[in-house]
Order: C-alpha cells, then sequence, then structure tokens
C-alpha cells in the first residue's frame, strides 16, 4: 500500500493528538462555530403554514452497549425536528448485519431506502452511489463549514464526491484480562511465537485463551482475526488486489493465515464453541472473566466496562503482534461507518438532512462520542477529554505507535466475497474444509465477481 492511502500516522500519534489537532484556519485549534455549534442557520418555513412531513433514520444501536450512542442521536434527531418546521423523524432499529447484508441491499435494488442510514465505507458506498442511490456531501459539507475536519473521508469517496459521514473511528486488536494473564505468567506478546506461547500456558492452566463468537450470521467476527493475520502476512497491498488480479486468494501469505487459523481451532485457542456463540455472546465470555483475550474492534470497549463486566479495571489492549510478514507494525483501523443519505429526497427533506449533518457533525458531539460511547472521534480538533477511559486511551497509544492502518478487507472486495469469507473461515473453524481448498474456494468466488462486478 502506498503511503499516502494509509491512514495519517501523524493524525494518529496518540489519542491525545489524534483529539488535539486543530482545524486548519482555526484560533487555538479550535473548529469554526459552524463546526463546533448546533446553530441554526437552517432555513425555516414561513410562518403562515407548514406541512407536516415525516423522515426515517436507519441506525444501528439496538444493543445495551450502545445505548450511549443512541442517546446522543435521539437528541440531534430532537434539535434537528427543533430546527426544521414539520419535520418528524422515525427512528429503525437494525442489527448491523441485517441492515448492511439483507435490508439495506434490498432497499438500494430497489431504491426504497430510507432517507438517512447507518453506511459502511468502500465496496457498499461504491456500488451504491455508481447506482444513484446516495446523496453526494461535498457542497452540505461545505455549507455547513466541515469540509476540512474529518480525519479521513476515503473509504466514502467516489470520484471526488463524498457519499457519507464516519459516525466514529476504530481499530481492531486484542483485548487482554491482566489478572489472568498474571495468573498464567504470561506477558503480553511481541511476536506470533509469543502469542502461540501465551495460549498454550493459559489453556494449560484452564483458562480459554480467545473468546469468540463467529457463529450463524455473525461469520464476519472471525474474518477481523484473518484479515489482521493476512495483512500482517502478506501487506496492506495484498488485500488490494483481490478485485484487479494482482494478488489472489491462493498467494501463500492468505494460506498461511488459513492454516494459522486452523491451528488455533485445532489446539482450542478459540473457544471450542466458537461457532455455537453469536457476536454478544463472546464478547461476554471475555467480559464476564471465562477467557484471557478478545480479539474485536475498539467499539467493544462499551462493553468491556459495562456494568455486567468484571473486569472493567483489569483489561488492557495490544495490537497484533509481529507475525513475521511485510505487514507486521501496521494495524487494521480507519472511518468505515457512518451515515448516508438518499438521493431521493424533497426539498423539505433536503433541508432537514442538512440539518441533520449540522447538528450531528460538531465537535462537542465527537468529545461525546470519545468520553461517553468510548469510540475513536472522526473529526479532528475535540480538546478536554476529562472522563475518558484508561481503556480507550491505551487503545489510542497503540494506534500511534503503529506503523500505520489498513481499512478492513470488505472495504475492497465485492459483497458476495465478503460473504463468501464468512462462510469459509466458519467451515475452518469447524474443521470442514483444509486451508488449501479454502483458499482455492475464495480464489474462485472472486474470479466470479471480479468477471461479473458482482
Amino acid at each position: 500500500m502506498k503511503k499516502a492511502t494509509l491512514l495519517s500516522i501523524t493524525a494518529m500519534a496518540s489519542l491525545v493528538t489524534l483529539v488535539g489537532c486543530g482545524e486548519k484556519g482555526t484560533e487555538s485549534g479550535t473548529a469554526s462555530p459552524a463546526a463546533s455549534t448546533a446553530a441554526s442557520a437552517v432555513p425555516t418555513a414561513a410562518a403562515a403554514k407548514v406541512d407536516p412531513f415525516t423522515m426515517t433514520v436507519r441506525h444501528i444501536h439496538i444493543r445495551d452497549t450502545t445505548k450511549p450512542s443512541l442517546k446522543l442521536l435521539e437528541e440531534v434527531v430532537k434539535k434537528t425536528e427543533t430546527d426544521v418546521p414539520g419535520l418528524k423523524f422515525t427512528l429503525d432499529g437494525v442489527e448491523d448485519t441485517v441492515n448492511r447484508n439483507v435490508k439495506l441491499k434490498a432497499e438500494m435494488a430497489n431504491g426504497t431506502q430510507p432517507a438517512i442510514f447507518n453506511l459502511f465505507g468502500g465496496a457498499d458506498t461504491v456500488n451504491y452511489s455508481k447506482a444513484g442511490r446516495l446523496l453526494a456531501l461535498n457542497d452540505i459539507m461545505a455549507e455547513a463549514g466541515i469540509k476540512d475536519s474529518f480525519f479521513d473521508l476515503r473509504e466514502f469517496t467516489v470520484d471526488g464526491k463524498i457519499y457519507g459521514l464516519p459516525e466514529s473511528g476504530y481499530i481492531e486488536g486484542f483485548f487482554y484480562n491482566k489478572k489472568l494473564f498474571e495468573q498464567a505468567g504470561v506477558q503480553v506478546p511481541k511476536t506470533w511465537n509469543d502469542l502461540m506461547s501465551a495460549m498454550e500456558q493459559l489453556k494449560a492452566k484452564g483458562i480459554t485463551p480467545i473468546a469468540m463468537g463467529s457463529g450463524g450470521g455473525d461469520g464476519w467476527v472471525a474474518n477481523m482475526l484473518v484479515n489482521s493475520l493476512m495483512v500482517g502476512l502478506g501487506g496492506p497491498a495484498l488485500q488490494e488486489g483481490f478485485t484487479t488480479g494482482a494478488t489472489k486468494w491462493t498467494d501463500p501469505a492468505v494460506i498461511e493465515t488459513f492454516k494459522r487459523i486452523d491451528d488455533l481451532a485445532k489446539k482450542k485457542y478459540i473457544d471450542p464453541n466458537v461457532l455455537g456463540k453469536a457476536f454478544a455472546e463472546g464478547q461476554a465470555t471475555f467480559y464476564t472473566g471465562k477467557a484471557a483475550m478478545l480479539f474485536d474492534g475498539s467499539w467493544a470497549v462499551n462493553a468491556i466496562v459495562g456494568d455486567t463486566s468484571v473486569v472493567k479495571d483489569s483489561t488492557g489492549f495490544f495490537r497484533m503482534p509481529d507475525v513475521g510478514g511485510a505487514g507486521d507494525g501496521f494495524i487494521n483501523g480507519g472511518w468505515s461507518n457512518g451515515y448516508g443519505f438518499s438521493a431521493a429526497l424533497k426539498p423539505n427533506e433536503l433541508t432537514a438532512v442538512k440539518a441533520f449533518v449540522k447538528n450531528f457533525y460538531t465537535l462537542e458531539n465527537q468529545k461525546r462520542t470519545l468520553v461517553e460511547t468510548n469510540q475513536i472521534p472522526a473529526m479532528k480538533g475535540v480538546k478536554d477529554v476529562q472522563g475518558a477511559s484508561d481503556l480507550i486511551k491505551t487503545i489510542g497509544e497503540q494506534q500511534g505507535s503503529a506503523k500505520g492502518a489498513y481499512p478492513a478487507f470488505d472495504a475492497f472486495v465485492q459483497p458476495s466475497v465478503k460473504v463468501a469469507l464468512e462462510t469459509t473461515v466458519q467451515e475452518l473453524l469447524g474443521g470442514k474444509i483444509q486451508p488449501e481448498a479454502a483458499a482455492q474456494r475464495m480464489q474462485k468466488t472472486q474470479e466470479s465477481a471480479n468477471a461479473s462486478g458482482k
């Protein structure tokens, strides 16, 4: 991957640096009034008579661990309803995988997408924008004074047009229980061999090394670990080349990745019931103290420091150890998940979208994202972050010390390839397919997708 395509190491230097960078052209690092407040510059209808209208906001904050994010959204919705006469929002909460892979996909095919909806960057944004379903936001961002306020919008950018705005950022890596590590006499691993030795020692103490729930529709969970291992072995450019044919799923780095995942499953280093648990159940195995590690995204912090967690004060975080390849030192992270807007808006609906963008994407809300929801801000210039958890600060440090970052593989490949990898890795974890056969199947799927464009 060229350096220009990596997330800025300067932007990732540390959580303090990450949240302290000011917006260009502003005094003392403070964003412009339009960016830092929700002060209404939204056109108001004539006082005489306003026709009521309803719009839907599709979100994915349905779990208990996402209640702080839902609360923030609800406040933005109420503020926007106040700013736009006649407007009434309907909140539609849908589980994230169902929204992305089922509901939104069907709606986009039929042109019935909601006015505002959770959108994933990369291939999803490319496909939906090419189909004419997404509203370009360049002018709206300029009007709101936030066109230069985001760390990275490349996953939502197609041919120079921006079609989505990230809600927050993320990185992926290992959460670990410090007490269980101490009990087993192991240290934070720096290499793959260190990790394997640590897991063997943990297992010898009767401790499940890695918690994971990747059953049913949650096949994507295991693929976080697959993705980081694959890029560690093959380098960030590996996953960028699948759609062009520059790299293949049968390349040595991918086959070696499948072999190592197969090895982890056979040695029972990954929870043996991984395919019998859903994503949230896998998380719970960790935060109830029943496993030493959890490979997850920074969004897991809410569950780990939540009321039902017994490890909130004893959890640390480390990125993928060096695995002996071109991607050592890099980290899976970015700003991939946010809100998109329908291209099929009436004038009053467009006014409402402008108000929503102004009210949602403020520095105050971004600070709340960090402190209240334990997510990494998407916008530059957040300051005074007192109250942020020690764990999220540790994650920021791990992020800042990385060589660079790369997006998830499904930001590059077609949806059919993403789904195929989920099924294939589930079979790998269940001992139903061998690593070489898994690689061959994935390459056939990729070639078919490249030929058809789907």
